[in-house]
């Protein structure tokens, strides 16, 4: 793995990672919380991850998401009393890293940064999510560990799943896209390479058109999958909700780990098809979901 806390996007909030995850490390019990949310059990499951891999004495807890909460509830998590409380308030809007407090627990929140692109170099504002910091903060504390290593790929789900791809394109999804493909973390292909992708939420998509064209795909040049993945996604830009910059993505970068035939994203997709919406249901689904993702690396439903 490439160190990604040494990359621009993430130097303002580097150093505070890296003070977070000494204190991890000294610390001599964790109490690490998220909601039980999708990006809770992203955020969470890292972490854990990194613990396992370095035997760090760890509790598990999922909080009640905001959803589930009356409107003037305050926050679900708490500190506790003993060891170190870690935080992954996923669900917490996007901080200035200048306007962070300095807490006796380790609060991550979605925080703003910036990266160059283009030929231009022009600068574009983002941010890195609770998910993608505890990713991040996992390969800091525990670098060559396995659990940490098989969990990488998962790294950039979380601004996936937030809202700046259902209007534009996300610079920072982008840059962390570009980061684990050229670390060979996984590798980015058009839809016609999945073997077995998840297209439900591809509203207008012919599955029928996308298998002919998965059978001819090896025999076509550049030019001709162009137009032909044109074609295919046509019928999602009038039909589906989907945003043009997520359909792109859908269409185009879809990210596969080693021989699997089945990408990262229709992984999530199947997730969020089965998530329950029973607040104590979602605990132990979450429970259950992160379990099985931590012992086979694949994020799965279960039966």
């Amino acid at each position: 793995m490439r160190d990604v806390l040494t990359t621009p996007m993430f130097a303002p909030v580097a150093p505070v990672l890296l003070n977070h995850a000494e204190r991890i490390k000294t610390a001599d019990l964790l109490h690490l919380s998220a909601p039980a949310t999708i990006e809770g059990v992203l955020a969470l499951g890292h972490l854990e991850a990194a613990c396992l891999d370095l035997g760090l004495k760890y509790h598990r807890r999922f909080f009640t998401p905001r959803r589930h909460l009356p409107r003037d509830a305050g926050d679900a998590w708490r500190v506790e009393n003993t060891g170190l409380s870690v935080v992954m308030d996923v669900e917490a809007p996007t901080h200035d890293i200048e306007n962070i407090p300095t807490t006796a627990h380790v609060h991550l929140v979605s925080l703003a940064t910036s990266v160059e692109m283009g030929s231009t170099h022009r600068r574009l504002a983002g941010a890195l999510d609770g998910v993608a910091q505890a990713a991040a903060l996992a390969a800091s504390l525990a670098p060559n560990g396995r659990r940490v290593r098989k969990l990488r790929p998962y790294l950039s789900l979380g601004l996936w799943l937030g809202a700046a791809l259902n209007t534009n394109m996300d610079p920072i999804h982008t840059m962390l896209l570009n980061h684990l493909s050229e670390e060979g973390s996984v590798r980015v292909v058009p839809l016609p390479e999945v073997t077995h992708p998840e297209t439900a939420t591809m509203t207008g998509l012919s599955t029928r058109q996308l298998k002919r064209l998965a059978k001819v795909w090896p025999t076509m040049d550049v030019e001709q999958r162009s137009m032909a993945l044109s074609e295919l996604a046509l019928p999602c830009l009038t039909a589906s909700d989907l945003s043009t910059p997520r359909l792109e993505e859908l269409i185009w970068h879809r990210m596969l780990v080693g021989d699997s035939d089945t990408d990262i994203v229709s992984q999530l997709e199947l997730i969020q098809q089965a998530w329950p919406l029973d607040s104590e249901e979602a605990r132990l689904f979450a429970s259950k979901v992160l379990d099985r993702w931590l012992k086979t690396a694949v994020l799965s439903p279960g039966d």
